[in-house]
């Protein structure tokens, strides 16, 4: 099926025209439907008529919130070009590694960024456009906003067929210690705009006086709810900072109905006295993911803001929200004991438990969740073993280890797949241990997620040293911080004389990891 979506739009925007449809607060910029809908009109038609790109061709943003914003899915679907998303909070290495993949015509960057980044950006061969004006040292750099300057604000009048193009591209980590591509087509963000109308509770949080603030990057699940928020007349507002004290004063000044975040920033927020000596009381539903909320956490949350809590289950390769324990459930959550739950499927998801073979299990027992729904993507980009590897016959393999209840509760107990979610974030523990042993003095290691109060799981490392060699656990620690960012680096090294080894030798993680859950219910935060 084909379909016009800035034709779409333009429908979108004349029911809203005078409206607030985006606000990035940090940059003090300020767009209604009608500006926002020309805007990203003129964006498509940069793409296509100052840097002559087609289809097949890709753009790739290292972008903050409030830039990434004008460059998002209601840019990309107006035009051919595909605009893959990065983690700005990767490291220079990762996105070094990303632009070589992906081999972009244009890379978008943050101007802050260009003394660091200007070696690898000279070397890719693509153009580079600055979002604030770059220095003018910098004789290789673009200026977004000169560059828009005369170009066409009319719709690009192209038309994508909505199963098969690929507009988007988003990265995931990889469980062989390098990023794995999605690939998403129009059909697959729609479902996720779909998906969160589904539930009669859920979409009440998506109307004309819809403020939805951002705080979390919108390059990953936070951006899935862009579109929710535009086909309703809502208002989206950005915020590129993880600041919770600019948070509590963006909510009070810009009267925030809705946002989502990690329960680990949650926790933070009942004890910020901002959060008490700001005006909140605008807050409607607060969504959160990545984990479940603790019972005490929950309680103390209630009390403080009242009863706004709505969790959210995706995934990258499933786009849509998957499964919802809504402000209903939460009433009697922890009485029930469903708090601990990823809440019940959404209307329109396939999900099943299957055992090895992948055969469904009964109600009750344990085994591997598998996905299937408008949101799931086709496959990884240029990967096909990974494709092979993680999908069948539409299904996504989650790698997520569950089971159903007899109320349709779906409860996660454990992970196939050796991914650690630490602060909402996902870090496999291949590409740690990978950076680890790269160091001269190690001689193997292995990494888990821990249990942690303050992040849900934290990255932990055991290494092995060679004979005579030494290093810190704090070098390590910096390492890794180094080569694949912050939020990937071990917040702990354990120095040890041997690891679990299998008869070929291969490192047993999951019995280093069992030491550390074996007093646990959950074996995942």
């Amino acid at each position: 099926m084909k379909m016009n979506f800035s034709r779409v739009m333009a429908q979108v925007a004349q029911r809203y025209a005078a409206q607030e449809a985006l606000v990035n607060v940090e940059r003090n910029r300020r767009y209604r439907f009608d500006e926002l809908h020309r805007l990203t009109n003129q964006i498509a038609n940069l793409l296509r008529t100052r840097f002559k790109l087609q289809r097949g061709d890709t753009a790739l943003c290292i972008l903050e919130n409030d830039n990434l914003s004008l460059l998002h899915a209601w840019t990309a679907f107006k035009g051919e070009v595909a605009i893959a998303h990065t983690n700005i909070r990767d490291s220079l290495e990762e996105h070094r590694w990303q632009v070589a993949f992906i081999a972009p015509k244009v890379i978008f960057i943050e101007t802050a960024l260009l003394p660091q980044y200007s070696d690898m950006l000279r070397a890719s061969g693509a153009a580079v456009v600055c979002m604030d004006a770059p220095p003018a040292e910098c004789t290789f750099a673009l200026h977004f906003w000169a560059l828009l300057d005369g170009v066409s604000e009319e719709e690009p009048e192209v038309e994508s067929d909505v199963y098969r193009d690929t507009l988007i591209y988003r990265f995931t980590g990889g469980t062989t210690g390098k990023s794995k591509c999605a690939r998403y087509t129009i059909d697959n963000w729609l479902a996720a705009r779909d998906s969160m109308y589904a539930d009669s509770e859920q979409g009440q949080a998506f109307n004309e006086n819809t403020r939805y603030l951002h705080i979390a990057p919108i390059s990953h699940g936070s951006g899935l709810s862009l579109l929710p928020t535009l086909f309703r007349g809502g208002c989206t507002v950005t915020q590129n900072a993880a600041d919770l004290k600019a948070w509590c004063r963006n909510v009070e000044a810009e009267r925030i109905t809705t946002a989502l975040m990690v329960p680990t920033l949650v926790g933070w927020l009942l004890e910020l006295p901002q959060a008490s000596e700001s005006d909140l009381s605008s807050l409607q539903t607060l969504f959160y993911g990545a984990a479940p909320m603790s019972p005490a956490k929950l309680k103390q949350s209630q009390e403080r803001f009242g009863n706004i809590f709505f969790q959210l289950y995706g995934a990258t390769e499933c786009a849509q929200a998957v499964c919802t324990l809504t402000k209903a459930d939460h009433l009697n959550a922890v009485e029930t004991g469903r708090l601990a739950s990823a809440g019940r499927p959404v209307t329109g998801i396939e999900l099943k438990i299957v055992d090895e073979a992948g055969n469904r299990v009964a109600t009750g027992s344990t085994g591997e969740i598998w996905l299937r729904g408008r949101g799931t993507i086709s496959g990884y980009h240029n990967n096909p073993q990974g494709t092979a590897a993680e999908f069948s016959d539409g299904f996504w393999k989650s790698g997520d280890l569950g089971y159903v209840d007899e109320a349709g509760y779906v409860f996660i107990v454990d992970r196939k797949k050796d991914v650690i979610i630490t602060g909402g974030f996902n870090v496999y523990a291949v590409e740690v241990e990978a950076t680890l042993n790269a160091h001269p003095a190690v001689s193997l290691s292995a990494v888990v997620g821990i249990p942690d109060d303050k992040w849900g799981e934290a990255v932990h490392a055991e290494v092995v040293l060679k004979p005579g060699m030494s290093v810190s656990e704090e070098e390590l620690i910096a390492l890794v911080k180094e080569r694949l960012g912050r939020f990937k680096a071990p917040k702990s090294v354990k120095l040890v004389d041997a690891l679990p080894l299998s008869a070929v030798g291969k490192v047993l993680r999951r019995q280093v990891r069992e030491r550390y859950w074996s007093d646990q219910a959950r074996r995942v935060s």
